[in-house]
């Protein structure tokens, strides 16, 4: 529903506020776009070389990011 709201234009702090959440960072959580719909967006451009698909991160980057 968040997103749904930010798409339509709502300003944060008022879904923050209809959501009943203390602060807008708080909101921001549910802002992210979900998986499905970013491929949704994805699926609707075309890359300039190569082929369309889903990126899979090295084992090397995992880690890096796990140390975080």
């Amino acid at each position: 529903m968040a997103m749904e709201l930010l798409q339509a234009g709502v300003d944060r702090a008022m879904i923050a506020l209809w959501l009943g959440h203390e602060s807008v960072e708080t909101t921001q959580i549910y802002l992210h776009a979900n998986l499905t719909l970013k491929e949704q967006l994805l699926a609707k451009t075309s890359m300039p070389e190569g082929q369309p698909g889903r990126y899979h991160p090295d084992d090397e980057l995992l880690a890096f990011l796990n140390s975080l």
